[in-house]
């Protein structure tokens, strides 16, 4: 991924990089003076931000504590320490910095699918008109490829659209005349005129995009975990250090103080096992954009599935072809569809997977019916069970087709040759892994543009614990509210562009990384590279082992700043082996959280599980709720 900096941005990952080979060269050349110019470049931006935040707002955070570890580590002449710890510090406000400026600039993504020009028909001359310029009860004309310009009636015509990016439905609807029509949506085959019911920016579209900008988790400023110890440790560190001179009046005590309380390991604690945590997920093509999401993941109760492209692959496949002779069925069906782009007849000629193809003359399509044409001198139909009644050929079989599956009957000179049936078919491990969130103690709910017909199929295949059907992105963005509104933290999985509002609405958003669209990806916290879901399990494990190890490097760090203070404080320690504490408990920090580099799920994870007995009420039948 390329990274796109501003000139600010740029900047600061210049000065990063000078003090980054300071460092280096301090440490191998033993020339400490080197450590100074990481202390100036990133540092002193630190003490002054520190310093800013306590007298502006008496704002205690970790960067008081870091100040705090920078200038004892000078003052006890350790300047290599205290470059050191500057460095990590501008690197993670760097990381974070550009994470925000990445999930927040690309809204510009979703604008560009508005269409900016409309064919108006007046007094039946056509015109071409900005689409602010619209007005309800304008009677457009839309061409094949083109993007429907606002909501609206078709009032003549019929065509399939692709309503993907409002919907995420995988297959094209089928419209003829009376049928709505929504902005943003695609055009397929023959032309028609609608009637418009709203103007531009009441539309479908520009409702989406207004959900996309205002739809930030409320609980999105997540305090760092080292932050909520802040104040303790500085007014301890400081009322001891000064009792200590007044009882003594030894600087140097006062100094060691100090120096056992400069807070490396507590600093370290978080972003060591965050690191860490990242690095294991990228080996399983999970992309983390923000340390803050894993902390968010250890604690949802909840994950939502998108349906289309997420459970499913999200493309029609040829399941099953009946028929005494496939061979020559195939060949001829293939043939015929070879001359449309409808992505039913694309599947099919996918599946034949042959050049062998025929010459089809007068080749003709009815728009969300069927085909037809002459392949050597042999009438050849293909179509639905409607479109081949309609052509007075009798079926043999009625359609008994399971949820979900759409059939192609095919004709040769009026005989039935037999039929294909597709589907957009479920991923190989949709239901192990729904079945492995179960025993993380997860809850699943499908929320699903499609109708109830096609998702109760697929949330009776998965056994998702709770599922909704025929959701629009609001409702989606509806639901997720609810549950927050409950105290529950909730995730949630898509692929498409009107999944984008929903996975900025979740706790945390994880997208489809090689097939979601770029906004999808940009909206969530979480990227799927490989779209492998069957890593989840792994992903809401590892964020709560991650947790624990935070928790544990905290636990361990303050344990050994108060004991060291107080050998301090009985002048058992001097500055030296002071300083020698500190670097030792930032080592055993960082050797722990670095063992969740190679951490893989296990049978003890599902323990929590086990104990909290959600077998019964994650495993009862599915709640189907149409919206």
């Amino acid at each position: 991924m390329k990274l796109k900096l501003d000139k600010s941005q740029k900047i600061d990952l210049l000065l990063i990089i000078v003090s980054v080979i300071s460092i280096i060269a301090s440490y191998t050349q033993s020339l400490d003076y080197l450590s100074w110019i990481a202390v100036i470049l990133c540092g002193l931006p630190i003490l002054k931000e520190s310093a800013e935040g306590l007298i502006r707002e008496f704002d205690i955070k970790a960067d008081l504590l870091v100040s705090i570890a920078i200038i004892s580590s000078i003052i006890i002449g350790e300047v290599f320490a205290a470059g050191e710890i500057a460095t990590i510090m501008a690197i993670g406000g760097f990381l974070e910095e550009y994470t925000v400026s990445r999930t927040q600039g690309r809204i510009e993504k979703l604008v560009k699918l508005t269409p900016q020009v409309a064919t108006r028909i007046r007094n039946k001359i056509e015109e071409k008109i900005s689409v602010e310029q619209v007005q309800v009860g304008d009677i457009l004309k839309v061409l094949p490829g083109k993007s429907i310009p606002t909501d609206g009636i078709i009032i003549e015509g019929e065509t399939s659209i692709d309503q993907s990016t409002l919907t995420g439905e995988s297959m094209p609807v089928d419209k003829v005349k009376n049928d709505k029509v929504y902005s943003g949506t695609i055009n397929l085959y023959g032309s028609f005129t609608m009637k418009t019911t709203k103007v531009s920016q009441d539309s479908s579209l520009q409702k989406l995009i207004k959900l996309v900008e205002s739809s930030n988790p409320e609980n999105a400023e997540i305090v760092k975990t080292a932050d909520k110890w802040a104040a303790m440790i500085v007014a301890i560190a400081f009322s001891a250090a000064v009792l200590v001179y007044l009882f003594t009046f030894e600087i140097t005590r006062s100094v060691t103080v100090l120096v056992v309380f400069c807070p490396c390991a507590l600093v370290l604690a978080t972003p060591t096992a965050i690191m860490a945590g990242i690095g294991n997920l990228t080996k399983y093509g999970i992309l983390v954009k923000d340390g803050a999401s894993i902390e968010e993941l250890a604690h949802i109760s909840e994950l939502i599935f998108d349906k289309t492209g997420t459970l499913t692959y999200g493309t029609p496949k040829v399941t099953k072809v009946i028929s005494d002779n496939e061979k020559e069925m195939m060949y001829l069906l293939a043939s015929l569809e070879s001359k449309s782009e409808h992505p039913l007849a694309k599947s099919i000629v996918k599946y034949y997977n042959s050049n062998d193809l025929a010459e089809v003359s007068d080749f003709k399509m009815t728009i969300g019916k069927g085909v037809k044409g002459k392949i050597n001198g042999n009438l050849i139909i293909a179509g639905n069970q409607k479109f081949i009644e309609s052509e007075n050929i009798q079926l043999a079989d009625e359609n008994n087709l399971r949820n979900g599956e759409t059939s192609i009957y095919v004709c040769k000179n009026r005989e039935i040759l037999g039929k294909v049936i597709l589907a957009d078919v479920l991923r190989d491990n949709s239901k192990q892994t729904i079945e492995k969130l179960k025993r993380l103690g997860i809850k699943t709910t499908l929320l699903t543009g499609d109708n109830e017909k096609t998702g109760s199929f697929i949330a009776g295949e998965v056994k998702v614990t709770d599922a909704k059907f025929n959701c629009l992105p609001e409702d989606k963005c509806e639901y997720i509210k609810l549950q927050q509104l409950k105290g529950r933290k909730v995730a949630m999985i898509g692929d498409g562009i009107n999944d984008a509002p929903s996975l900025r609405k979740a706790n945390v958003g994880i997208a489809m990384g090689s097939i979601g669209s770029d906004v999808s990806i940009d909206a969530a916290n979480i990227a799927l590279i490989n779209d492998d879901i069957g890593n989840l399990p792994h992903l809401i494990a590892l964020a709560r082992k991650t947790i624990k190890i935070i928790n544990f490097n905290i636990a361990f760090s303050l344990g050994l700043n108060f004991i060291a203070m107080v050998l301090a404080l009985l002048g058992l320690l001097d500055p030296i082996t002071g300083a020698l504490v500190h670097n030792i408990g930032s080592v055993i920090v960082i050797i722990y959280s670095s063992t969740l580099v190679n951490f893989k799920i296990s049978r003890k994870d599902y323990k929590k599980y086990k104990k909290l007995g959600l077998t019964k009420s994650l495993n009862k039948s599915i709640t189907l709720t149409i919206i």
